[in-house]
């Protein structure tokens, strides 16, 4: 695989800015590592971090330049600080940085698919709440989205979970009160996809770890998923909140997308 560091400037942001990305490359000649690269354009994926993280952390806590390599995908992982992927109402236009800059300036810098079949986003925690909301708001991008522990509530975690944290996520979505039924609120994004013609729909998958203090949003939200009629995946298991049961999933969620194993 090879690995690009990439700072480059955000017109969206008005911000110098950073994200990694791994490509796939043909390879046996690397110890302990066999990488397969396809012809053409790559299938890609996005990999979001979570609220406390940057764009170095799926590097640092993972294998995912490995486990990437055997199936020949290329993974681009932006930086978007404590933004909740949200265009904050006291801030940064991050929703729009991720979701429309990235891609294009990943795929003017490096041979990545356009096609929706090849592209992919996940993450963690915050970072599962913004691939949910990245997906359901351009499902004609995405063939799926998977969403690992994540935060898919930020009004109860802000009002009930983290009532310290109220200000911040403020800061962030407004009046924590009027984010329901809004385009930051991915229940909300989930029945208007569930309305919209079947093969506008991308995969879904959904995990959380059965010690996570964030398992009861899960669980809400997948039972939301049955309510509106989403098929989504839906694993949980022993885990809390950690890097050990993330490095598992990430794998799990791997195997799930639709891309082959060299």
């Amino acid at each position: 695989m090879a690995l690009i560091h990439c700072d480059f400037f955000s017109e969206a942001l008005g911000l110098q800015c950073a994200m990694y990305v791994v490509l796939p490359q043909a390879t046996v000649a690397q110890i302990g590592l066999t990488g397969v690269a396809g012809r053409g354009k790559h299938k890609t994926l996005y990999l979001l971090h979570g609220l406390s993280d940057d764009h170095t952390i799926w590097l640092r806590r993972t294998s995912i330049e490995r486990y990437a390599a055997e199936r020949g995908l290329a993974v681009v992982m932006p930086a978007a600080h404590r933004s909740y992927y949200t265009d904050m109402v006291h801030g940064y236009k991050y929703f729009t940085h991720i979701s429309q800059e990235i891609p294009a300036l990943a795929r003017q810098f490096f041979p990545l698919s356009e096609a929706r079949a090849d592209n992919f986003v996940a993450g963690l925690s915050m970072g599962g709440y913004g691939a949910f909301k990245i997906a359901m708001t351009y499902p004609e991008r995405y063939a799926a989205a998977a969403s690992l522990s994540g935060a898919l509530d930020p009004p109860v975690i802000a009002m009930k979970t983290m009532p310290e944290r109220k200000p911040e996520f403020e800061n962030v979505f407004g009046p924590l009160d009027k984010v329901s039924g809004t385009e930051n609120d991915v229940f909300h994004l989930a029945t208007q996809l569930a309305g919209r013609d079947r093969k506008d729909w991308p995969a879904l998958y959904q995990c959380c770890g059965t010690e996570d203090f964030l398992i009861e949003d899960n669980r809400r939200y997948r039972d939301h998923l049955k309510k509106v009629g989403l098929p989504a995946v839906y694993e949980e298991g022993p885990g809390v909140h950690d890097w050990a049961y993330w490095d598992k999933m990430i794998q799990r969620v791997l195997a799930w997308l639709p891309v082959g194993k060299g």
